[in-house]
Parts: C-alpha cells; sequence; structure tokens
C-alpha cells in the first residue's frame, strides 16, 4: 500500500528528536546527510565497480610548462624550460617531471581541450559542470559540477564509506546547485602527512565511543513507542539512515581507508612526505576501498617562495622560480599515483585525471612583482588551450590526443571540449550523461547538454 508523504514540518520536528545530542558534520547529523541524498536519488542501472580520482590543480597550470612546451616557438612564448623525452617515443614534456617521464606508457596526455572562461570560478564552473555560467564570477557554480552528479547518481552504493570525498567542501568555482548541500562531499580537510592525522567523526576516542554506545541504546530503547507512533514508516526509514551513517562510523572498512600508517614507509616516501603526495596516496587508498569519486586539491606547496596555487601571474610570483620549487613535489605525488594504480591491478576500477580549470597566455607578461618589487615572468589566464593528464580506466594510455598551434595558443587538432571528457569520465562510472535534473523551476536539466567519449580513450 503506498505511504502518505510525510509533511516537511513533521519530518523536522522528528529530525530534531534523533539530533538531539547526536554527531553532526557541518550542522547535519551524518544519518541526515544520507536522508537527503536518498530522497534525491536518481533512478539507476547495475552500477560497474569503478572510481575516480580528480587532482583538481586550482588556479590553472601552464600547459607550456607542463606538457606542451613549444621549444621552437619564440623566446617570448616557449620559456625558461625545456622538454625531456619520456618512455613513449614522440611524448615529451616538461624537464622538471622526469618522474612522470618513467610512467609516460601509463598516462595520456590531452593538448586540445578548450572552452571560453577565463576567469576561475567561471572557467572551473564551466570545466566541471560542462554548462556556461550564468555568473562566471561567483565562486560557487550555479550548476552541479561532477563530484555533486557522481554522488547523486550513485546515491544507491552502501559500502561503508562516503561515495564523494573531497579535502574541501567544494573547488573554488564548484558546487552542487540544484542538486542541494547533501550531494557535497564528506571532507578530509586536515594534512594527511601529519603524525595525527585523522578525520573526525570516523576515527573516534573511547569516550566517544561510549558517548555513542548510549546513544543507540537509547534510541533503541524508544524503537517499540516511535513504531506506535509513526504508522506511516517516515521514522523507520530514518531509522534506516541512523543505522547506516552509525555503521559508517563504527566499520572497520572506513576506518582503514583512512588510516594511513597502514602504509609502508617506503611507499609513504614513494609519493613524497608531503601534503600533496599524501593527498595522492589517501586518495587511491579511498577509491581502493570503494569509494566513487575522490578529488584532492595541490594547491599551498609549503615550499617557500611558491604562491598558493597555480594562478602564478607576474605580479604573484617569479613563474618559473616558482615552478622549479612546485614541479617536483607534483611530479613525485602524480608519478606515485598513476604507478600505483597500474602495480596494485586498479587501472582497470579506477581513473585518473589531473587538471586545472585552464591554461595559461602563451606570450609571457613580465609585471613587476607585488612582493619583489622587480621586474618578473608570469603568465595569465588562457582558456584557448590546456592540457590535462587522465589515466587508468581501462583506457588507452601512452599516447598524445591532439595539439596545439606552434605558439601554444588555440588547440589546433583533434579540437575538444571539457564535455568529452566528462562524458568519457561518465561512461566508465556507467552514468547515462543523459540523465536530467529538475532545476530549482522544475526543468529537467540533462547531466551535460552536449559532449561524447573521445573515441580515442576507447
Amino acid at each position: 500500500m503506498n505511504r502518505p508523504a510525510t509533511p516537511l514540518h513533521a519530518l523536522q520536528s522528528r529530525r530534531s528528536f534523533l539530533q538531539a545530542g547526536f554527531l553532526t558534520l557541518g550542522g547535519l547529523s551524518l544519518a541526515d546527510l544520507l536522508r537527503l541524498r536518498a530522497a534525491s536519488a536518481a533512478p539507476h542501472k547495475p552500477t560497474p565497480d569503478t572510481s575516480v580520482i580528480l587532482i583538481w590543480l586550482q588556479g590553472g597550470p601552464s600547459h607550456m610548462e607542463t606538457y606542451d612546451l613549444k621549444p621552437n616557438a619564440p623566446v617570448e612564448y616557449r620559456g625558461e624550460f625545456n622538454p625531456i623525452h619520456t618512455n613513449v617515443p614522440g611524448m615529451d614534456i616538461c624537464e622538471h617531471l622526469p618522474l612522470h617521464a618513467k610512467v609516460a606508457d601509463r598516462f595520456t596526455v590531452i593538448r586540445s581541450i578548450s572552452h571560453g572562461f577565463a576567469n576561475h570560478a567561471g572557467g572551473a564552473g564551466r570545466f566541471l559542470s560542462g554548462r556556461d555560467p550564468l555568473r562566471p564570477l561567483d565562486p560557487i557554480s550555479q550548476f552541479p559540477t561532477i563530484g555533486p552528479i557522481v554522488s547523486r547518481m550513485r546515491e544507491h552504493v552502501n559500502n561503508g564509506l562516503p561515495n564523494y570525498i573531497g579535502n574541501q567542501p567544494r573547488v573554488y568555482g564548484g558546487g552542487s546547485a540544484y542538486l542541494g548541500e547533501s550531494a557535497l562531499p564528506f571532507v578530509v580537510g586536515s594534512d594527511p602527512n601529519l603524525d595525527n592525522f585523522q578525520v573526525p567523526n570516523i576515527t573516534m576516542d573511547d569516550k566517544l565511543k561510549e558517548r555513542l554506545d548510549d546513544r543507540m541504546t537509547l534510541l533503541t530503547s524508544f524503537d517499540q513507542m516511535r513504531r506506535d507512533i509513526d504508522q506511516n514508516g517516515s521514522l523507520a526509514s530514518i531509522d534506516k539512515f541512523n543505522s547506516k551513517a552509525l555503521n559508517m562510523f563504527t566499520s572497520d572498512k572506513a576506518r582503514n581507508a583512512f588510516d594511513m600508517s597502514q602504509e609502508s614507509e617506503a611507499t609513504r616516501e614513494k609519493y613524497g612526505r608531503h601534503k600533496w603526495g599524501q593527498r595522492a596516496l589517501l586518495a587511491r587508498r579511498l577509491v581502493e576501498a570503494g569509494c566513487s569519486f575522490v578529488t584532492m586539491q595541490m594547491q599551498n606547496p609549503g615550499v617557500q617562495g611558491c604562491a598558493g596555487n597555480w594562478d602564478i601571474h607576474a605580479v604573484n610570483g617569479h613563474l618559473y622560480d616558482d615552478l622549479r620549487g612546485r614541479l617536483p613535489i607534483f611530479d613525485r605525488a602524480v608519478s606515485a599515483l598513476v604507478e600505483d594504480i597500474y602495480d596494485r591491478g586498479l587501472d582497470e576500477k579506477v581513473m585518473v585525471i589531473v587538471s586545472g580549470e585552464f591554461g595559461r597566455t602563451p606570450r609571457i607578461n613580465p609585471q613587476k612583482g607585488t612582493r619583489s618589487k622587480i621586474m618578473q615572468p608570469g603568465r595569465d589566464h588562457w582558456p584557448g588551450a590546456m592540457s590535462v593528464l587522465v589515466s587508468g580506466g581501462g583506457m588507452k594510455m601512452g599516447q598524445v590526443i591532439g595539439s596545439t598551434t606552434a605558439n601554444g595558443a588555440y588547440a589546433k587538432d583533434n579540437k575538444l571540449d571539457p564535455n568529452d571528457l566528462l562524458a568519457t569520465m561518465y561512461r566508465f562510472l556507467g552514468i547515462d550523461h543523459h540523465h536530467a535534473f529538475l532545476d530549482h523551476s522544475g526543468r529537467p536539466m540533462p547531466i551535460l547538454p552536449k559532449g561524447s567519449p573521445i573515441p580515442e580513450l576507447s
């Protein structure tokens, strides 16, 4: 028999009852978070056992200093760094990425993605949502970006871990829009390189466990009363989400996934004993344990003289001095992640994407530094060309897809849209990118308005 819908005020009242003294996460209990997500869960087909790691380079890395150097361009374009050969013939990359060069057969570089939004919020929103932003300067996207979409489309997956985990609530320019706050990630904000690294609400001390046991006993004592009171079953439904939340808090799987001490010192050193390296290692642990989507942002490398993110205008810093400090850390973290994914047999199950919101201007733009007070080189925002690294996903690796013009200004061969990469990723996750959600006005909005999987990756 169909049960009548429960009025919102009634749910809020009952929720308040259950929340009294309950563990909270960002103002909502985890049980509430799970309940809200399930309330708007999308219909689903059998879900493949696949996951995605997004290494997000906020600020926009320079393609001409990483994966698309132009040694034959005029000096005002080509910059100070030289290309080196990789173990893939014809794929040359920056000299400051020597560890990348050794595992190039396990990744593919896409050099021909471009879009039209040259500010950080708009560029990130365009890249991650597949839609032109309505307010390009708004740091919160007006359309759902990929993490929240995966979270919502895989709402039914219940393996003891959150389906979407990130080291920040959202990337700058990202967001969940009309999918709601419940589609945002479970946040692991602390530095996994710290000796005392812990994840709140997963790693519990003895006193907290005692409180949790007391709470479970209290809730159990009210079971019969609630069944008598709630004839339409809504409280029974909430009980289910309380149970799911408590299982997550107390499961060995969740605790083990976040326990970095289980990794050997050799493995941790391979990734690099710094924030970026250990974030990459944690990402591998989380997808290996079953998390569907992990976003790890690599910003603030912790090297003296380096800017916070990858937005290295001349006024922010000396482009080449900054990258000489930043790239070795990045090189070690990403190459170790790529190699580890393959060595552990995860390359069919896990897809890695490394990208920022756009590239940098092909022409170097020297300006006086705000701190240095001297003229120094930098590059500005440039969505006309960018490079993206992808690895794993059961896809064809060891290739370069597309090219840019001789001075690195524009995509030239095999021009691609960010949506083509997103369509490739959604297909890998078993998500139909034509599936539509209702926006705030009740209009059906497909996940992607356009885009097709990239054939060369098939």
